[in-house]
C-alpha cells in the first residue's frame, strides 16, 4: 500500500505538473501560464495553493482555497479548484486536501466554505456530499472580456483609488 501524500504548499517548481493537472480538470494550461499565475496565489493570507505530493514530491493533486469578502455575508472561504491525478483518484486524496483547505479557512475565521461546480460533474457533486456539503443554490456565470475597456474614452473615475492594474 502507498504511502499517504503529504499536503504541503505549491512551489514555483510545482508550476509545470500544476498546469498538467488542471488540463485534466478540462482547463488547459501551459506550464508558463501557471508558473505567472502562481506568486500571485501563494503570497498573501487570502488565498492558498495546496499540494498533495506522492513520496518521491510529485505533485499528485492541488486546491485552490480564497478567502471570500462580502457586504452581503460573513468571511467565507471558495474552493476555487480542486484536482487530483486521475490514476490517484477514489484513494482518499482529495478528501484529505480538502480538509487541509477547511482547516485553512477555518483558521481564518471562516464558518464555511463554498464551492461551484459544473452541472454535468456529477461524480464531483458526489464527492462533495460525501464530504458534509449540501447543494445551496444553482446559478448562472456569465463573463465579459475587458482587453478594451481601458482604451474607450472617459474611463474610469477619479472619485475612488487607483488598484492594481
Amino acid at each position: 500500500m502507498p504511502a499517504e501524500p503529504a499536503i504541503r504548499l505549491a512551489l514555483p517548481e510545482d508550476a509545470a505538473r500544476l498546469a498538467e493537472l488542471a488540463t485534466q480538470l478540462g482547463y488547459p494550461t501551459s506550464a508558463a501560464e501557471l508558473a505567472e499565475r502562481l506568486p500571485h496565489l501563494t503570497g498573501d493570507d487570502e488565498t492558498v495553493v495546496l499540494v498533495a505530493a506522492s513520496s518521491d514530491g510529485d505533485a499528485i493533486g492541488w486546491v485552490h482555497m480564497e478567502l471570500k469578502r462580502s457586504l452581503l455575508s460573513e468571511p467565507t472561504a471558495q474552493v476555487m479548484g480542486l484536482i487530483v491525478d486521475e490514476a490517484h483518484r477514489s484513494g482518499g486524496v482529495g478528501a484529505r486536501l480538502l480538509e487541509a483547505g477547511e482547516r485553512w479557512a477555518a483558521e481564518r475565521g471562516c464558518r464555511a466554505v463554498l464551492v461551484g461546480t459544473r452541472v454535468t460533474r456529477e461524480r464531483a457533486h458526489a464527492f462533495y456530499r460525501r464530504q458534509g456539503y449540501e447543494l445551496l443554490k444553482t446559478s448562472h456565470f456569465f463573463e465579459k472580456k475587458l482587453a478594451s475597456i481601458l482604451s474607450r474614452p472617459n474611463y474610469g473615475s477619479d472619485s475612488w483609488p487607483s488598484s492594481k492594474r
